[in-house]
């Protein structure tokens, strides 16, 4: 079985709907145009950013992606302290894992932690979104050949060894975000341990005031008790048209990031306990809980 290609039980007409409030076409089409001029004016500007020192460059990426999930409507929650996992100087990069539920978890992570990201090929081919990722350095990888992990692998490990970040979804595909989700493949940590990276895990979801109740502030504390967004979720053979509008219609709904401990690539005996550390971490609620918080 090709380790790049899992499969989710998860499909468009069982779970990516939306019961909440909703909003009205005009508003709903306005923020489409607002998010796809976002995604757009981002990947004009792509080519002028290696002119930029690093840290500029870093802060601007930042700024943008957490533009974007805006601009689609969608409220953002970070909770946990991203800037202490910011690398020395002359050290080996981070790895930053995270389960997987909707196209928004790029822009998403970005805002939290800029980095390559590991990608499927196919994206190369999606207009405004595919030329973006190219520019953004990500690595792509071609999932139906599985001759070709060995020498991913082994790009992901150069790349956490010159200094760089890279951020994956170790799931391989999106799950709606209702259940425990899917199994961390273990190839990508085998990078970490190559490198002597920390592995940061972190955990998204997507929640939605239920009918009739007015959607938390982003500053909110309440707002872990919002119910589960189908709305966000990509899955199976859902288009992403079809996505985009279901977010862009989806009133109140609220994207979380939680930035959990490291893990040293050095503490686990090998990839495969590597990699079911970090997946518990993100799936553990208890550990999702941390007592610092930072909203933007």
């Amino acid at each position: 079985m090709n380790p790049w290609l899992p499969t989710a039980p998860c499909t468009p007409r069982t779970c990516a709907g939306h019961e909440g409030r909703a909003r009205a076409r005009p508003a709903a089409a306005a923020l489409l145009l607002a998010g796809c001029a976002c995604i757009l004016a981002g990947a004009l500007a792509a080519p002028f950013l290696p002119l930029l020192g690093a840290a500029r460059r870093e802060r601007l990426i930042r700024r943008w992606a957490y533009g974007v999930v805006r601009a689609f409507g969608v409220r953002v929650r970070i909770v946990g302290t991203p800037g202490a996992h910011d690398r020395t100087p002359g050290t080996p990069g981070t790895l930053v894992v995270a389960n997987h539920i909707s196209w928004l978890d790029v822009p998403l992570v970005a805002a939290v932690f800029p980095g390559r990201m590991l990608a499927k090929s196919e994206i190369r081919g999606w207009p405004l979104l595919g030329p973006l990722a190219a520019r953004g350095g990500t690595l792509f990888v071609e999932r139906d050949r599985l001759r070709a992990l060995p020498a991913t692998v082994r790009t992901i490990g150069a790349a956490l060894r010159d200094g760089s970040r890279v951020v994956v979804f170790p799931e391989g595909t999106t799950w709606c975000g209702r259940g425990p989700g899917g199994r961390f493949g273990p190839a990508v940590f085998q990078a970490a341990i190559d490198a002597h990276a920390t592995v940061v895990p972190v955990r998204i979801t997507y929640r939605t005031a239920p009918p009739g109740h007015i959607a938390p502030a982003e500053h909110d504390a309440t707002a872990e008790h919002t119910a589960p967004a189908g709305a966000a979720a990509f899955v199976g053979d859902d288009p992403l048209v079809a996505s985009l509008w279901r977010v862009v219609t989806a009133a109140g709904l609220t994207a979380e990031i939680r930035v959990l401990p490291p893990i040293p690539a050095d503490g686990p005996p090998d990839r495969r306990a590597l990699a079911r550390r970090a997946q518990t971490a993100v799936a553990n609620d208890s550990a999702n809980r941390p007592p610092e918080s930072v909203h933007h």
